[in-house]
């Protein structure tokens, strides 16, 4: 499947732009949760998504696997410390089809004060704009990043993004796709010095 290497509507945009859970939401997190293998040329990835906690995310997300839409997709984003432009700082790798090539309609924001799901180390969540434009766009945490959930400042609307799952088994794959070269043309200033050379392939992404 082609993948466009154009404009994509998922930034985490300035102007919108190991443990997940504690306590007695970590013990309701695994009932019906769903693991995705995602194979990347990089190592395995397991997720473990959360229909029950998040079901309007979780529930697009696997619409996406189940239909083959990220097979042939890639991790075309490395966000550091020392590239980020925005505030508060951040590390994570984004991946995705890429939101003009989405074949279902955005949805509707559910934040971490409605799921309980922190932007804690390995938490896959939602790239998106504006409250309500999140489609194909993902993204894994690398490390804890509080400023990404609910009331915190890194977007304007103080929504935070939408956290759905968890990485349970393939950090070292993530951690060798964040070290990746990241000089590749932005197509726009926010993104430069973040978009990875050779975009790290993701093979196949299925249910387990």
């Amino acid at each position: 499947m082609n993948r466009s290497t154009g404009s994509r509507s998922g930034w985490f945009l300035p102007v919108v732009a190991a443990s997940l859970l504690t306590g007695a939401v970590a013990a309701d997190a695994d009932v019906g949760a769903v693991r995705v293998l995602m194979e990347t040329e990089y190592g395995d990835i397991v997720i473990e998504v959360y229909p029950d906690r998040a079901p309007v995310t979780a529930g697009n997300f696997l619409r996406y696997v189940d239909g083959g839409h990220y097979d042939g997709a890639t991790f075309y984003r490395t966000v550091t410390y020392e590239n980020d432009n925005g505030n508060p700082k951040i590390e994570v790798i984004q991946g995705g089809i890429g939101d003009a090539e989405a074949p279902y309609e955005p949805i509707a924001h559910e934040t971490t004060e409605q799921t309980g799901i922190r932007h804690t180390d390995g938490v896959i969540s939602m790239g998106r704009g504006d409250v309500g434009t999140a489609a194909s766009e993902f993204f894994i945490c690398i490390g804890d990043q509080p400023g990404l959930d609910f009331g915190e400042s890194r977007n304007p609307d103080m929504q935070g993004f939408a956290a759905f799952g968890r990485v349970l088994s393939g950090m070292e794959a993530v951690h060798r796709i964040h070290a990746l070269p990241s000089d590749a043309p932005a197509d726009n200033a926010y993104l430069e010095g973040q978009m990875i050379e050779s975009p790290a392939v993701i093979r196949r992404a299925q249910r387990q």
